[in-house]
């Protein structure tokens, strides 16, 4: 289940806010901008698609480090042998 503070880290990753207890109320905007409460409410809809894109940006790019090893004539093997 997605937490608030999930959403915040999303929408505000710089930080500047404390939250307890996934409340809006409750929130503590320190040093940076505050949502609207439909901001940050609309953000639990758009959380589950963050993730997914980040873990799918994280495998395109592991994928083409592979590629430019293979393209070298290596594997991930070679570089764990050399300590890499």
């Amino acid at each position: 289940m997605t937490r608030g503070s999930d959403v915040l880290a999303m929408l505000r990753p710089d930080g500047g806010w404390i939250i307890r207890d996934n409340d809006f109320d409750q929130i503590q905007w320190v040093n940076c901008e505050p949502l609207t409460k439909a901001e940050f409410e609309a953000g639990f809809a758009k959380y589950d698609a963050f993730i997914a894109k980040q873990e799918a940006d994280a495998l395109a790019a592991k994928e083409a480090a592979q590629a430019k090893l293979a393209a070298l004539g290596l594997t991930t093997d070679d570089l764990k042998a050399l300590g890499l």
